[in-house]
């Protein structure tokens, strides 16, 4: 940590997977910048920042200066909220103006990813693209850096107005830019920080994990494209032991294995690597412990706490096999694993679907995984189940190759090159994906169709809307018209359709997985049950580390029973994972009473 802190630029943006620390990585550093006299201004755009409660303080829209550490000051910037009065800045002139069904559209048209992400980036630009904004400072954090989409879109010299007002491409996240196009030269002065390696130091977070170093690999690539070329990786809570307990011995070695096999890319940049903190880097006290590198301290009868605390908790939440029986009761329908990437929804819906079909039910899984590891997953064959894979890279290219020869000729090139780099957006492959996945869900008809992935509920409400309904209807050449029509009411059906929520136990995922509730049910799509998926808590271990990890897990396994969800079921960390129908069952079965410890 010291070789970094020693060497930094004035702009500090953090990046990488949910889940990883990223918030955390972002106060260390910035403590350990505060403790050498620097002022420090640190800014979270996580929609669900725990930032106050790392820092021990109240946080809003403004920097606040952090009591107990002289030079540190910190802000959230609430991109939802920010997104909101965007939305009503444009759509309230047309109130009582354009029909109800119409503003509806409106609204739902700018309630994508790319209005959050681009309203974010308009709060945050001041500070980067502003010399005045910033001048009291001598480093500003940032914790959670722009996507290569949106440093792109805004960098495009194409005419924003006409464009924006003329398409009608289906395109769900342009309209924001024709709100921002006021504020261009703070834009290009923002991005042309950001792309100076005097200036800005892009630093990805990663665990030792192949999901998050394959995502850290991914935005390294793309923001290095267009100009971020100045990068740093920290691998945070990298977990290495001597005890014999088995379970700390094979998550050391996963560990392991997954910095052995780190893509080459990431393996080229420096690299700051920082030790595994079971309790979490919340408070004042743990940042500062962990600048210092100060060891952590277990309490000694750690293990039978956890064992306490989860015999309580057993209490709050369903056993695996009672789900299971729940599941298979009608003989037929929809099942879909939802959540966050790298929270295990593959996993558990390759053990639903071996699972039903071991109790000879047909079943259907279908997966969006590009990496297509669910083969690895199924092991050996099972007579009842089938598998299939949409592929969501070529169901976009095909869309975007429609909406491309439709415009053809139609628009200028500057505003074809607009059209372009909107079509890269991440609403966009969401609608692309929607044709295929409307089919596969009419399956459900007739046996179980398994899915490990599902639009959001933004792009639910995006079809429900009655203008854009009709318009992807219209756009749809695969003659699924009526799948589609049909898809909203059968995902809104209880009966037919059964939707999983799956999550780890900690805060972030946990978050995001409520605010996934919130979107569902929005569109009138209520989950069936929630997931908490690779727990310490249950994992059996006796290893003291391990075991702090579990009792620190207690806490958010508790909110989810107590204030987000009806049904719960939590399955524990196997250092494996699901190898085969065998272990399946046996998985199955994990939580039917306590692991022994």
């Amino acid at each position: 940590m010291k070789k970094l802190i020693a060497s930094v630029p004035r702009f500090l943006f953090f990046t990488g997977k949910g889940g990883v620390g990223k918030t955390s990585m972002s106060c260390v550093v910035a403590f350990a910048l505060a403790d050498q006299g620097k002022q420090v201004l640190l800014i979270s755009t996580d929609p669900a920042s725990n930032l106050h409660e790392v820092l021990e303080t109240p946080l809003t829209g403004r920097p606040t200066q952090i009591t107990g550490q002289p030079g540190l000051w910190a802000m959230n910037i609430d991109p939802v909220q920010a997104a909101a009065e965007y939305r009503e800045r444009i759509v309230g002139p047309y109130r009582g103006v354009l029909p109800d069904e119409a503003v509806q559209s409106i609204e739902e048209q700018l309630s994508g990813a790319c209005t959050v992400e681009i309203a974010a980036f308009n709060e945050f630009t001041r500070f980067i693209g502003d010399d005045s904004a910033a001048r009291d400072y001598d480093h500003v954090v940032l914790d959670t850096a722009p996507t290569g989409h949106t440093l792109r879109l805004l960098s495009l010299p194409a005419a924003w107005n006409d464009f924006i007002i003329a398409n009608t491409s289906g395109s769900s996240c342009i309209g924001p830019l024709s709100g921002l196009k006021d504020q261009r030269l703070v834009y290009e002065a923002a991005v042309k920080s950001l792309t100076n390696s005097q200036k800005t130091l892009l630093i990805l977070v990663a665990r030792a994990e192949e999901i998050t170093l394959k995502e850290a690999a991914r935005a390294s690539a793309e923001l290095h494209a267009i100009g971020m070329k100045n990068q740093h990786l920290i691998i945070n809570g990298l977990f290495q032991t001597t005890s014999s307990d088995p379970v700390a011995k094979a998550f050391s070695r996963k560990a392991e294995a997954a910095l052995a096999s780190m893509p080459e890319r990431l393996a080229r940049l420096p690299r700051t690597v920082v030790g595994f903190n079971p309790q979490g880097l919340t408070g004042l006290k743990a940042i500062r412990e962990t600048v210092r590198g100060k060891p952590v301290i277990c309490a000694p009868d750690i293990v039978e706490q956890l064992r306490t605390g989860s015999i309580r908790l057993l209490g709050q939440t369903e056993r695996w096999e009672k789900l299971l029986d729940s599941l298979a009761k009608n003989g037929r329908g929809l099942i879909m694993t939802m959540g966050k990437g790298g929270v295990g929804k593959t996993s558990v819906a390759v053990a639903i679907a071996t699972e039903l079909a071991s109790r000879g039910h047909p079943v259907h899984l279908s997966t969006t995984d590009p990496a297509a590891h669910i083969q690895d997953m199924l092991g050996q064959a099972s007579p009842n189940l089938q598998v299939s894979r949409i592929d969501p890279k070529e169901e976009n290219r095909k869309y975007v190759e429609n909406i491309l020869e439709e415009k053809k000729g139609t628009l200028s090139d500057e505003d074809m090159a607009l059209l372009e780099e909107e079509l890269r957006s991440p609403c966009i492959e969401e609608i692309a994906v929607f044709r295929a996945f409307a089919h596969a869900v009419a399956l459900g008809r007739d046996h179980f169709i398994v899915l490990d992935t599902a639009p959001t509920g933004h792009t639910l409400l995006l079809l429900d809307a009655t203008k854009s309904y009709h318009r992807e209807v219209e756009k749809n050449l695969d003659g699924v018209a009526e799948e589609v029509k049909e898809l909203l009411p059968r995902l809104r059906d209880p009966e037919f359709t059964k939707i999983l929520l799956v999550t780890l136990p900690e805060a972030t995922p946990v978050h995001e997985a409520a605010r996934l509730q919130d979107d569902l049910r929005r569109a009138q799509i209520e989950p069936f049950a929630w997931i908490i998926n690779q727990s310490f808590a249950l994992s059996g271990t006796v290893d003291t580390l391990l075991a702090t990890r579990g009792a620190n897990e207690l806490k958010y396994i508790d909110e989810v029973a107590s204030k987000l969800a009806n049904n719960v079921v939590i399955l524990p960390w196997q250092p494996g994972g699901i190898k085969d129908v065998e272990q399946q069952k046996c998985s199955a079965r994990s939580n039917t009473s306590l692991p022994a410890m």
